[in-house]
Parts: C-alpha cells; sequence; structure tokens
C-alpha cells in the first residue's frame, strides 16, 4: 500500500484539496485499494476546523466531496507511517524540515516538484483564487501518480 500525507500551513484547503484530488484520481482509475491518503497542517491554527468553504466549492464542480474532513496537525509519527510527506509551497517545506527534521528516507517533497514546472503552490486563503489552486494541485496530483504508477 502506498501512503500518502499532504500538507499546509492549517489543512483547510491546499492540503484537504491535494488529498481530495488524489483520492478521486485513484477511485477513478480503479486503484484505490492501493493506496491510503490523508493531510495535515503545520500550525495548530484551524485543528478540528472543517474544509473552507473555497476549496469544499471547487472540488463540488467535479463531484468531488470533502464530508467528514477536519483539519490535524502533523505528528512526528507521521514519518514512520507514510511514504510520501507532500507540501505545498517553500514554507510548509521550512515547517515539515523543522517537525521531521531526519528525512533520511526522503520523504518530504514539494507537490509541484514531480511536475515539469517545480514552483510553490499559492495559498488562497491569501490570494481568493482557488480556481490557480486547484489547477496546481491537479498538475502535481498528476505528476505524482505518473511517478509512482511509473515505480509499481
Amino acid at each position: 500500500m502506498i501512503k500518502i500525507l499532504f500538507v499546509c500551513h492549517g489543512n483547510i484547503c491546499r492540503s484537504p484539496m491535494a488529498e481530495f484530488v488524489m483520492k478521486d484520481m485513484v477511485e477513478k482509475q480503479g486503484i484505490a485499494e492501493d493506496f491510503y491518503i490523508a493531510s495535515a497542517a503545520t500550525s495548530t491554527e484551524e485543528i478540528g476546523n472543517g474544509v473552507h468553504y473555497g476549496t469544499r466549492k471547487k472540488l463540488a464542480e467535479f463531484g468531488i466531496s470533502t464530508d467528514g474532513k477536519h483539519a490535524v496537525q502533523l505528528k512526528k509519527s507521521d514519518y514512520d507511517k507514510y511514504d510520501y510527506i507532500i507540501g505545498m509551497d517553500s514554507w510548509n517545506m521550512r515547517n515539515m524540515k523543522r517537525m521531521l527534521p531526519e528525512d533520511k528516507d526522503n520523504k518530504l517533497h514539494l507537490l509541484l516538484d514531480f511536475s515539469a514546472n517545480p514552483r510553490d503552490i499559492a495559498d488562497p486563503w491569501y490570494t481568493g483564487d482557488f480556481d490557480t489552486t486547484y489547477d496546481d494541485i491537479l498538475e502535481g496530483c498528476t505528476a505524482l501518480m505518473n511517478k509512482i504508477l511509473k515505480e509499481r
């Protein structure tokens, strides 16, 4: 089983968007049973809160639900639990490295580093642009899925 944890600052916008986009991808490919996919925050600011309405609204356009998801924080024990721990921007990566300082198995990555055009995914909490965030996350999840399928 391949275990993926998506990480952003608050776990209410980008990382749950990536979590549910990837879950939708593996479901549509008929390989959902081969994956465990979740998301978490580097901060404690939103712990227990539901997914941001902008993320819910954008994903609903594609028939993707985030029902039941509440923000949780990244834990040290997550390092051993997951194969991939994937941040959305360089600030997330700095915090992930602070929280998980020994990346001996090279599990920490930025999502768009798997794409042909590596870059940060802007936080729609600040930009209000959930469309661009969705496009970037879809690009990154597609690239990550292609990498995983090639290695299988």
